[in-house]
């Protein structure tokens, strides 16, 4: 049963073990456990969250027998308190930068296809034209990415244009070509090229829900007026290759990646005739004024392949 709505503070007065607890008592789902994660008494924790909710004057928890369920203005709110502890490392991030001699941290987060394809080289050159600057690089996939820079999470990201712009400073980033990797003794093996009605006759292997590849997929199998034969989904680009040898399912990756993970003699890679096949991946990241110098300096070189 939801608990009466408290009386809302005219000032917000609370610390970060307070917006700590918020959180851990959402993701556990009870006080004691929060509680314990915290190390602080059940009793002064739920003495925390009651005045934290006093002085919001909102609800944020539905007390339950046997725990605590999150209400919808706590769902709002809860992203809120993890933009503050994230902010809150950030700023501890940068100043153990600075006492270890480096000149601030920056947190991209792209893709697993950008990160194989494009990354490596581009954090060198980072590295060449900022010294100093301290790369902290994150891996999720193209709407964990879009999320992560809503949230003021990560100061740059890279995803796949196809999921369509956010409002934040966006450019052109890289390009690549998706190809569909079939065994060598499977039935399109000979084929010059595949069309998208190919791709949506096999059985395919995919990566993990929220991955541009596999939204992609699945938007071309709904225009389609079909049902996209799923047959498994895994967590890597690798791991699609090893089931495709063994010819359990075929894959769609981008080419250069392909060339790395499918390029033995068990497999053959064809060309998608498609305009879904050739992929733009986006450069976006913070307003400019929120950004810091060594952030700038970063987006500079990146954004030099607009």
């Amino acid at each position: 049963m939801t608990s009466p709505l408290p009386l809302r503070s005219p000032r917000l007065h609370f610390d970060l073990t307070t917006v700590q607890l918020f959180i851990a008592v959402a993701e556990l789902g009870g006080i004691t456990r929060g509680a314990e994660r915290l190390h602080l008494a059940p009793a002064a924790a739920s003495r925390r969250v009651l005045e934290l909710e006093a002085q919001l004057g909102v609800a944020l928890f539905e007390r339950l027998p046997h725990g605590m369920a999150v209400t919808e203005a706590g769902r709002a709110l809860l992203a809120h308190a993890r933009g503050i502890t994230h902010t809150v490392q950030r700023m501890q991030d940068d100043a153990a930068s600075f006492i270890g001699g480096d000149l601030g941290v920056v947190r991209i987060a792209a893709p697993k296809s950008a990160v194989i394809q494009f990354l490596p080289f581009d954090i060198q050159r980072c590295a060449a034209a900022c010294p100093g600057v301290r790369i902290d690089l994150q891996e999720m996939n193209s709407l964990e990415v879009q999320q992560s820079l809503r949230r003021g999470t990560v100061d740059i990201g890279i995803y796949e244009g196809s999921l369509g712009m956010i409002d934040l400073p966006t450019a052109p980033y890289r390009h690549d070509r998706l190809v569909l990797v079939v065994a060598r003794d499977h039935a399109l093996a000979g084929h010059a090229q595949v069309t998208s009605d190919d791709v949506l006759d096999c059985d395919l292997i995919v990566l993990g829900e929220g991955s541009a590849i596999s939204l992609g997929l699945e938007r071309l199998a709904e225009e389609a007026g079909r049902v996209l034969r799923m047959r498994m989904r895994v967590g890597g680009f690798d791991s699609i290759a090893a089931l495709v040898a063994q010819n359990l399912g075929c894959g769609v990756m981008p080419e250069a990646v392909a060339g790395e993970v499918a390029g033995g003699s068990r497999f053959v890679r064809l060309p998608i005739d498609a305009p879904w096949a050739q992929r733009q991946f986006v450069l976006c990241h913070r307003p400019a004024d929120a950004l810091s110098s060594a952030a700038q300096g970063v987006l500079k070189v990146l954004a030099q392949n607009a």
